[in-house]
């Protein structure tokens, strides 16, 4: 490679890895700093008070932030294992459909398409306790109708209700496509040997998906951890830390509490818990591909 070559390729390269430095590196470095101190405004100014590791040690102390991170995990096992499920199913029906295979691609793909703001006002007029659809569907089998957003008990299960009908969609989407790419000649073949639609599907179809199967899961609980629109639409966070997540605990620290240096602290914790979670999902997909 002579020195005319290296420089066209610098020249090519460096605006964007200056964009992504500026993007990324920078804020991210911003953030630390953040981090190590403690920042409060007089007069418009910062006044910046070293505090070393003592926003980090505080998380261990501070009871929202277990609640938020109790509740985090929770919501991510609980929803995205119900939308891969009900993905993967609406996939084999839609796979398997001759007639009509547009409109229920249109259907199933809708929820995915509708804005976060009319989804969370949609759900909460359902919710609403008075004369929400859902309470009205309740009184018509003779139960008792419930305050869905503000029992303690009810309201996490509520938030993640919405977040699986408005995410299924993306899980259907990648496990549709991952089940057409299947070769027809070897589901036929096993069909010719006798197997049934479950054996075919556990000892077939299943295993040569599990590369979009491990994509769509990875891909699926990475969006989930940093969950935010629909708590912040539909309960803020309660009725007390009910519905608390990290990333709204990260927003009401930064802009509620005016506390810059612990949430940054706060926000630094959740890109290493991202950070585990995409690495530990690299690493079972490489074991799955040299298996």
């Amino acid at each position: 490679m002579n020195a005319r070559n290296l420089g066209w390729r610098i020249i090519s390269v460096g605006p964007m890895v200056l964009l992504l430095l500026a993007l990324t590196v920078a804020p991210i470095g911003l953030m630390l700093a953040f981090s190590l101190h403690e920042i409060v405004w007089r007069g418009g100014k910062a006044d910046w008070t070293y505090r070393a590791l003592a926003n980090f040690s505080e998380l261990g102390r501070n009871p929202f932030y277990f609640a938020a991170l109790k509740n985090t995990f929770i919501f991510v096992i609980a929803a995205v294992l119900t939308e891969m499920v009900l993905g993967l199913g609406l996939a084999l029906l839609v796979s398997r459909l001759v007639k009509g295979r547009t409109l229920f691609l249109a259907v199933f793909l809708l929820p995915i398409l509708v804005p976060g703001i009319v989804i969370g006002a949609i759900w909460k007029l359902m919710y609403n306790f008075d004369f929400g659809l859902i309470n009205d569907f309740v009184v018509l089998l003779g139960l008792e109708p419930q305050d869905w957003l503000g029992d303690a008990r009810l309201a996490l299960a509520s938030v993640i209700l919405v977040d699986v009908w408005h995410w299924t969609s993306f899980c259907f989407l990648l496990l549709l496509a991952g089940l057409e790419s299947v070769p027809q000649d070897v589901s036929e073949a096993a069909k010719l040997d006798g197997a049934g639609f479950w054996q075919e599907l556990r000892y077939i179809t299943l295993p040569m998906m599990s590369a979009v199967i491990l994509v769509t899961l990875v891909t699926r609980t990475l969006l989930a951890f940093k969950v935010f629109d629909e708590v912040f639409l539909l309960t803020q966070g309660g009725p007390g830390t009910a519905t608390e997540v990290l990333s709204f605990t990260v927003f009401r620290v930064f802009f509620s509490d005016d506390r810059e240096g612990f949430g940054s602290a706060m926000s630094i914790s959740i890109i290493l818990m991202v950070i585990a979670l995409l690495l530990l999902g690299t690493a079972v997909r490489r074991r799955s591909t040299t298996a």
